[in-house]
């Protein structure tokens, strides 16, 4: 169906040439600078703050209900756990896809969202950077103990069995990205985030 196909190129070169057009059945695909791919926003440029401003802005209406749950007088609880489900559950969806290579600025949104909730409900949340760093560690570890997953040989050892390979990288882009990022997160072994005030 070309009216729901797009294409988006992505091309770093310093003088990129003339895309052809990409032609499906007589037409002519339509060329994108962004494209919406199960839930996550990705640009040409594989930047994310088309994908980040999407999240905040949706996390920040659900922010509202989280308001009058408090000026409803619902238990501390009560609110953790509804933040949780609904407004943490959508700052971090696919959050180990994008958020090692989001700027410092799109960050900052996010932190904002969160410290705004923290007031809200009254207590300390974790930050967007322990959710990262947990859920990288853990998604790395699964593809790590799982022999069948194609990403597995990325994760070997070096000789000494103490430390992974790391993964030669020659932009900022690519270093911050899912695989570079996990082997340094489990080759340093992360302290696991703090206690927190909130309760489960």
């Amino acid at each position: 169906n070309v009216s729901k196909t797009k294409e988006l190129v992505v091309d770093f070169r310093r003088n990129p040439t003339p895309m052809v057009p990409l032609i499906i059945g007589g037409e002519s695909v339509e060329i994108v600078s962004s494209f919406k791919f199960l839930g996550t926003t990705i640009e040409n440029s594989l930047g994310w703050g088309e994908n980040v401003l999407a999240i905040v802005k949706k996390a920040q209406q659900r922010l509202f209900f989280l308001r009058q749950l408090r000026k409803f007088g619902m238990d501390q609880k009560i609110l953790v756990q509804f933040y949780r489900a609904v407004i943490e559950s959508v700052l971090t969806f696919s959050v180990t896809v994008w958020y090692g290579g989001a700027t410092a600025e799109d960050r900052g949104r996010l932190d904002a969202v969160v410290k705004t909730a923290s007031r809200v409900i009254g207590c300390e949340l974790p930050s967007m950077e322990e959710i990262y760093s947990k859920r990288l560690q853990r998604r790395a570890t699964n593809i790590m103990k799982d022999s069948a997953h194609p990403a597995q040989p990325l994760f070997s050892r070096l000789p000494s069995g103490r430390r992974l390979r790391h993964i030669r990288t020659r932009t900022v882009r690519f270093r911050s990205s899912f695989f570079p990022a996990a082997v340094r997160a489990i080759s340093t072994h992360l302290d696991p985030p703090p206690g927190r005030d909130c309760e489960s």
